[in-house]
């Protein structure tokens, strides 16, 4: 697996939410008008896309994304995604990576929320959730979204042909948890599950929303590391749950983190009503202990239950690590409040 690399101009979207369209969520590219060059799966592929010089298939060129013939009639290209859960989108990265000549002048994206997990048919309503855009060649879209419904299918429209490296479609899952047992068990911290990164310190090397990500880490770039501190203190990340809850166990895995991993860590805990994200960085600082300084190891999963505080339903978390370093998962097991 190729290493993201950071982009330091990306919008915060992108650091906070999770990837709805990643397939291994559970994302699917479903249906396309064309997808002669390239795949429309190839598109969705969570590592970065790469170009590969002399490379060639049966079709031509050998392209990383979504690449459709050059359309010698009248309309646009289109391709169907089905979201790994469905959710509110928050922004959009539509990247025409290592497409120079053959990148769309425009693009525009529809959503729909198909009930029951069918696929969209002749009479699902789309709603347009960005108006047509005009992309450049080589580069990423950043385009955020003001649509509070939730979408359970995009229709991603290209004008007229052309190819699409990667589609990012960040934004907060929405659960039904009406049914949900008093007594079960959720991890509270999954991306999947609705739990979003407020914010953090450092992330240097690799993003602090990868602690929710489901899984174990691959490598040691799928995880949060923070550059090394040559300073007092400590490296910190605040996570705001999926539901509130009560939190009974909590895991730290360190992953493929050897001679990076944090020499400590402690967890502070609240229940917040009311505030922005922004203004939860200072009053976390005082936030109650939920877990005390426990040391850590190496590549290693870590766990904890009799060791934490009774706090009772909290929304939201401080994960501090002492001085700094990398941990690849972080899991907050607990009932809902």
């Amino acid at each position: 697996m190729a290493i993201p690399t950071l982009d330091p101009n990306a919008p915060e979207f992108t650091r906070r939410y999770v990837n709805l369209a990643d397939p291994r969520l559970g994302a699917q590219a479903l249906e396309a008008s064309d997808d002669f060059f390239a795949p429309k799966e190839r598109m969705l592929n969570p590592e970065p896309a790469v170009f590969i010089p002399g490379k060639f298939d049966d079709h031509g060129k050998w392209m990383d994304g979504w690449e459709t013939r050059r359309k010698r009639s009248t309309g646009y290209d289109w391709c169907v995604i089905k979201l790994a859960r469905p959710g509110v989108i928050k922004g959009i990265d539509l990247d025409t990576s290592h497409f120079t000549g053959n990148f769309p002048p425009a693009a525009s994206i529809e959503g729909a929320h198909v009930a029951d997990g069918a696929a969209p048919n002749q009479s699902t309503k789309w709603t347009e959730i960005v108006p047509s855009t005009t992309l450049q060649g080589n580069s990423h879209h950043y385009l955020d979204v003001n649509v509070e419904q939730p979408v359970t299918h995009l229709r991603v429209n290209i004008y007229p042909d052309g190819g699409i490296a990667r589609l990012r479609v960040y934004g907060q899952p929405q659960l039904d948890w009406s049914a949900a047992s008093k007594n079960e068990l959720f991890d509270l911290a999954a991306m999947e599950n609705g739990a979003y990164l407020v914010n953090t310190n450092n992330q240097h090397f690799g993003l602090a929303s990868t602690l929710l990500m489901p899984g174990r880490g691959v490598n040691m770039g799928d995880g949060w590391e923070t550059r090394r501190r040559r300073e007092p203190g400590n490296d910190w990340c605040i996570v705001a749950l999926a539901q509130p809850g009560i939190i009974k166990k909590i895991e730290v895995d360190t992953a493929h983190f050897k001679g990076n991993y944090p020499d400590r860590c402690s967890l502070q805990a609240a229940y917040v009503t009311g505030g922005t994200d922004s203004s939860l960085i200072t009053q976390a600082m005082f936030w109650p202990v939920l877990l005390g300084e426990q040391k850590l190891q190496m590549d290693k999963q870590h766990f904890f239950e009799s060791e934490l505080a009774a706090l009772g339903p909290v929304t939201h978390v401080r994960f501090n690590i002492i001085p700094d370093g990398g941990v690849s998962r972080l899991r907050l097991f607990g009932t809902l409040a």
